[in-house]
């Protein structure tokens, strides 16, 4: 009786997930478009071409695309995660707040890279920001994550087996102290932390082609609905 009765009490607690994937997605795609206004048109005047005054904006271009590519890949995590249940709980809600509003402070972060990254000072200092805003968000992300799979098994559409559970983990938990050493390198160098950005860039892109030809078509069937996406947070 008591198992039933807890059973009905986590069914009754179940909200239908369209709702947060549409708000989500609205947020996510703000805080995408914000990225863009960093990125001025140079205002005519005689110091110089048109050309190299486009030329002297490149701080912004590079971290406009690192961070474009890096909201992207959350979107597109995010989509994955929420794909895999029925339904959300008031918990996940809050969990997925807390990380919507860390990655709505990526444009600002984004905008104070791109301003101090060739500064004569306030580089280090941008740098160990920018990689800070990637490194709450990923540890967020990943803590949500954990959550949902080991605290809200049967929240998930599929039963997911432990190998599973484990590569999914594994590939959120690889984000944030990545981010750690590249706040670290900010001390050094900014240069520095733009290249830890871009290889965990390229590695959330990379990392599901890789596993899907590691697979046996068998397994990629099984578990296409459960894997698709790098299943981390990234920057």
């Amino acid at each position: 009786m008591s198992r039933e009765y807890s059973a009905a009490a986590e069914q009754s607690d179940t909200i239908d997930k369209s709702r947060i994937e549409a708000f989500s997605d609205g947020v996510i795609a703000v805080a995408i478009t914000l990225l863009v206004l960093d990125l001025q048109v140079p205002a005519p005047d005689d110091t110089g071409s048109l050309g190299h005054r486009l030329i002297d904006l490149w701080p912004n271009y590079v971290a406009y695309v690192i961070s474009f590519v890096a909201i992207g890949i959350m979107w597109t995590n995010h989509h994955t995660m929420l794909r895999r249940l029925v339904g959300v709980d008031h918990s996940i809600l809050v969990l997925n707040l807390l990380l919507l509003l860390c990655i709505v402070v990526l444009p600002f972060t984004t905008s104070l890279m791109a301003s101090y990254l060739d500064a004569p000072s306030g580089g280090h200092l941008a740098a160990v920001v920018y990689a800070g805003s990637f490194l709450v968000t990923s540890s967020v992300f990943a803590g949500l994550q954990w959550h949902l799979l080991l605290r809200r098994p049967h929240l998930l559409r599929e039963p997911l087996t432990g190998a599973d559970r484990r590569s999914i983990l594994l590939r959120s938990a690889v984000a944030p102290p990545t981010y750690l050493v590249a706040g670290v390198m900010g001390l050094v160098t900014p240069y520095l932390t733009l290249a830890v950005c871009v290889a965990m860039g390229m590695f959330y892109l990379l990392a599901p082609l890789l596993v899907r030809r590691q697979q046996t078509p068998a397994e990629a069937g099984r578990s296409g609905s459960t894997q698709d996406g790098g299943d981390g947070a990234n920057g």
